[in-house]
C-alpha cells in the first residue's frame, strides 16, 4: 500500500517510522487507536495524505469485514482501499507462499514490452500480466517481479535506458537496444552540431569585435 510510486528504501523507512510511532508497534488496534499526526510518520512515500486515509479505512475494513485479520484472497485483498493486483498477488506470495499471480509494476510492464514479450504490445499493466500468465511458466511467476523491477530501477529506466551496461544488449536479444542507440546517437549529432555552430558564432563575433576596436585605434 505505501509502496506505489515511492522507493523500496524509503517505503522500508516509512514503515519502520510508523512502528515506533504507533503504541505498541504496527498492529490492527494500533492503527485503529492511531491520530492522523501519528500515521503522518509515513509522509516521506508518494501520495502520503492519500496513503494516510487507505490505511485508516483498510483498518476499519479489516475489523469489521474480516474478523480483525487480512485476508488471502486477491479479490478480497483488493477490495481493500490503495491495493491493486500487483500488490495483492505480491502479499500473497511474501506472506503465504501463495504463487496466484504475477505483480505487475510499471517496471515489469515496461520491460517485457521493451523486450518484446508482447504481440502486440500491451497499455496496461493489467493486460501485461493476463498475457504473461498466459504462457510464462507458473514456477516463474514470483521471480518476474523481483528480477525486473531491481533492473528497471538500475538499468533500464523508463528514460535514458543504460543499454551499453545491459548484458542483453551484448547479447542481441533486446529487440528495442537499437532503437535506443539511435537516439542516442541523434541526440549525440544534434548536440555536437550546435556546439559547432555555437563556435563558429563565437568566432564571427571576436572578428567583428576585433574591427570595431581597430576602427577605433585608428
Amino acid at each position: 500500500m505505501l509502496s506505489s510510486q515511492t522507493k523500496d528504501a524509503v517505503t522500508s523507512d516509512a514503515v519502520n517510522n510508523l512502528r515506533e510511532q504507533l503504541e505498541g508497534g504496527l498492529t490492527l488496534e494500533s492503527v485503529l487507536a492511531a491520530t492522523d499526526k501519528q500515521i503522518h510518520a509515513i509522509a516521506k512515500v508518494g501520495f502520503w495524505r492519500r496513503k494516510t486515509e487507505y490505511l485508516k479505512k483498510a483498518a476499519v475494513m479489516l475489523r469489521d469485514n474480516f474478523e480483525g485479520d487480512v485476508p488471502k484472497d486477491i479479490d478480497e485483498l483488493c477490495s481493500l482501499p490503495g491495493v491493486g493486483p500487483k500488490m495483492g498477488f505480491l502479499a500473497l506470495q511474501a506472506a503465504w507462499n501463495q504463487n496466484d499471480g504475477i505483480g505487475v509494476d510499471v517496471h515489469v510492464h515496461r520491460i517485457t514490452n521493451r523486450l518484446g514479450w508482447h504481440q502486440p504490445p500491451t497499455k496496461q499493466p493489467e493486460q501485461t500480466r493476463l498475457n504473461l500468465e498466459s504462457w510464462l511458466p507458473k514456477e516463474l511467476h514470483r521471480d518476474v517481479n523481483k528480477l525486473l523491477v531491481g533492473f528497471g530501477q538500475t538499468i533500464c529506466l523508463p528514460v535514458g535506458p543504460k543499454c551499453e551496461d545491459c548484458k542483453l544488449t551484448a547479447e542481441d536479444l533486446c529487440p528495442s537496444a537499437r532503437k535506443f542507440e539511435g537516439k542516442k546517437n541523434k541526440r549525440r549529432k544534434t548536440t555536437e552540431l550546435k556546439r559547432e555552430e555555437t563556435e563558429e558564432e563565437r568566432g564571427e563575433q571576436l572578428a567583428k569585435l576585433e574591427i570595431v576596436l581597430e576602427g577605433e585605434r585608428t
